[in-house]
């Protein structure tokens, strides 16, 4: 399986950028990943693979403890799904034909965070699902 992370926009913030790809690294180890940044919504979904799994992030979505999180990447492992796909909207979110498109919905947070920041936790929580599911510790 692979996992995408798409987002609209730029990472700017060089630390963040940094962090991002450090949690891509350990999780390439077992993994294929790939983030992408697009311009637009249009973008999000243009070239998915077939048979990709779209996961819209937006504050409406389900809000998933770690556990969950994990639960579901696992199962669609083992399911055999091709890819995920995980959307990140721009400053304004994801536009409603996007979401319209998703087979799910999740929130981070119930904060609303910078689409940038939400980026981060993303490959975070990827990181900590992938480690989870190998049974390695989480290393900082």
């Amino acid at each position: 399986m692979k996992i995408l992370v798409r987002a609209v926009g730029k990472m700017r913030d060089r630390r963040l950028s940094s962090l991002c790809e450090e949690y891509a690294e350990r999780v390439r180890r077992h993994v294929p990943i790939a983030i992408d940044e697009v311009e637009d919504d249009e973008a999000l979904l243009r070239g998915l693979p077939p048979g990709t799994e779209i996961i819209a992030l937006e504050p409406g979505g389900d809000a998933w403890t770690t556990a969950e999180f994990t639960k579901y990447v696992e199962r669609r492992m083992v399911q055999g799904t091709r890819a995920l796909a995980f959307l990140i909207g721009g400053a304004d979110g994801l536009a409603p034909a996007t979401v319209k498109r998703a087979q799910r919905r999740l929130s981070l947070s119930p904060l609303t965070l910078p689409h940038r920041l939400a980026r981060v936790l993303l490959c975070e929580q990827i990181y900590r699902a992938v480690s989870i599911i190998r049974g390695e510790p989480y290393s900082r």
